[in-house]
């Protein structure tokens, strides 16, 4: 048994300590945690600190900034950030995407480049799946359009998962019974997803905060970015803003959380109320 294990469980974060972690974390990922979130962050400090065995929080925190890898950070981002969804979770913004958004685009469209749709974050891999099955199910112009649907996620663990494609019932509560039939079958007490769909989407790891991973995320047509942008504070909900214009053509649209409103962000998406739901398009006259 290591000799420091006792330590490392005992360790305490500080007022002090929480506030430099905090900072830290906030430059490194653009998430900022309340006070509210103490006990969740001090919890998972001391869960690496432990398993590290870098004994005290200043051991710890040396050691997680001076990493030349990077896999530490890369390690406690995993355990710090939220996965919480399901499929079909906000079913609406799926109907106006099939019903509103691509018939728009499509009609814009000059040229046969593939239509591209980018999900953030992709947490475990429900809402891009859903996306897919949508589009297979309650779009005529799949027949005739190529699609490209793009996951991301700043945790590497859940990336993993949502290329594995398997799901509890809890995940799959919504899925009709027919489409439950045709996509997955029973393994056990889970739902393992089928090949085809899964190859669907390409799942990558980026984190939003770093302009320098996003630069080559362009030319897409819908971004989905549902539920993220609560968990970040001003200045890093404009700068996610701005990414988003940067990554979109001029006249595609943008899909935030039922609670999150990009009129209060940023001047640089007009709004658009179709009958299914708000979404936020870059402007037509954008460059």
């Amino acid at each position: 048994m290591s000799i420091y294990a006792p330590q490392a469980k005992s360790a305490i974060i500080t007022d002090e300590d929480f506030l430099k972690f905090k900072e830290f974390f906030y430059r490194r990922t653009g998430i900022s945690f309340e006070t509210s979130k103490r006990y969740f962050v001090d919890k998972r400090l001391v869960e690496r600190i432990d398993a590290t065995h870098t004994v005290s929080f200043r051991g710890y925190f040396t050691f997680l900034r001076l990493q030349a890898s990077g896999e530490e950070l890369q390690m406690l981002t995993n355990i710090m950030t939220v996965n919480e969804t399901y499929f079909l979770r906000e079913e609406y913004q799926f109907r106006c995407l099939v019903d509103s958004i691509l018939p728009e685009i499509v009609k814009n469209r000059i040229g046969a480049a593939p239509i591209r749709i980018w999900c953030i974050p992709s947490s475990s891999g429900e809402e891009p799946y859903s996306v897919a099955m949508y589009l297979l199910e309650k779009w005529p112009g799949i027949n005739e359009w190529d699609i490209e649907i793009i996951s991301s996620d700043i945790d590497t663990s859940i990336l993993r998962r949502a290329r594995a494609g398997r799901y509890s019932a809890r995940s799959i509560q919504h899925v009709p019974e027919p489409w439950l039939k045709k996509y997955f079958k029973s393994v056990g007490d889970e739902y393992q997803l089928c090949e085809d769909l899964r190859e669907a989407v390409q799942f990558t790891r980026v984190n939003l905060s770093e302009p320098a991973e996003t630069l080559s995320y362009r030319n897409f047509d819908v971004i989905f970015c549902r539920n993220l942008l609560i968990y970040f504070d001003d200045a890093s909900r404009k700068a996610a803003a701005d990414t988003f214009y940067e990554a979109l053509n001029r006249g595609a649209y943008l899909c935030l959380g039922h609670s999150e409103s990009m009129s209060r962000i940023s001047s640089l998406f007009e709004v658009r109320k179709f009958p299914d739901a708000i979404v936020y398009r870059k402007s037509l006259e954008a460059k």
